[in-house]
């Protein structure tokens, strides 16, 4: 098991391996996840909303990358719930991330305002528009998913309050016989806003 408080074997920039993390498969791989922080821009004692946090991945990073950053992760399921509370104990500061269990679009309104927001699962319309009004002036916004339904969100939420939207395509070599070959991930869209 890795234990990190103090950051001695992984420092503090973005993209942690992802078995640095306890998963179930479904989460913010490393390379992608870097992207996200990346527009995201952790601040120290800003709070990050991050909705279907999965195994906190992008949360933990969060308070990583600020003095005095912190993270609520909002998620459904409790086993998920559960794994995101035993990495952020790992990987985190104690007290640097808390843990809202149930539907996002529930949740969301009884939350403190954030200054970032992420949303990698659980993702809709209304997520989107409690979130984005929930965000000062120079707050962040960020979505990924790998979905048509997700990209279609994302097309949407352009449209509607501008950002930026890419695809990231991320391929690993892996053996192939006795050689090597490219592995593709599932690409991610990914659209990303800082509020004027």
């Amino acid at each position: 098991m890795i234990i990190d408080r103090d950051q001695a074997l992984f420092g503090s920039a973005p993209g942690l391996p992802d078995d640095a993390f306890a998963h179930d498969g479904l989460i913010t791989k490393r390379v992608v996840r870097a992207s996200a922080l990346a527009h995201l821009r952790p601040l120290p004692g800003q709070l990050l909303w991050d909705v279907g946090t999965g195994a906190g991945s992008i949360s933990v990073e969060w308070c990583r990358g600020a003095d005095g950053a912190r993270a609520i992760g909002i998620e459904r399921r409790a086993e998920r719930a559960e794994r995101a509370l035993a990495n952020a104990d790992r990987l985190t500061a104690p007290g640097a991330f808390t843990l809202a269990e149930g539907d996002a679009e529930e949740v969301l309104r009884e939350l403190p305002a954030p200054h970032a927001v992420f949303v990698g699962g659980g993702g809709s319309m209304r997520v989107l528009e409690i979130a984005h009004a929930a965000l000062p002036e120079g707050g962040r916004l960020v979505l990924h998913g790998v979905t048509i339904e997700a990209e279609t969100l994302a097309v949407a939420a352009q449209e509607r309050w501008g950002g930026e939207l890419s695809r990231i395509q991320v391929e690993t070599a892996a053996p192939l016989g006795g050689l090597r070959g490219w592995t593709p991930a599932r690409t991610v869209i990914q659209w990303a806003l800082v509020k004027e």
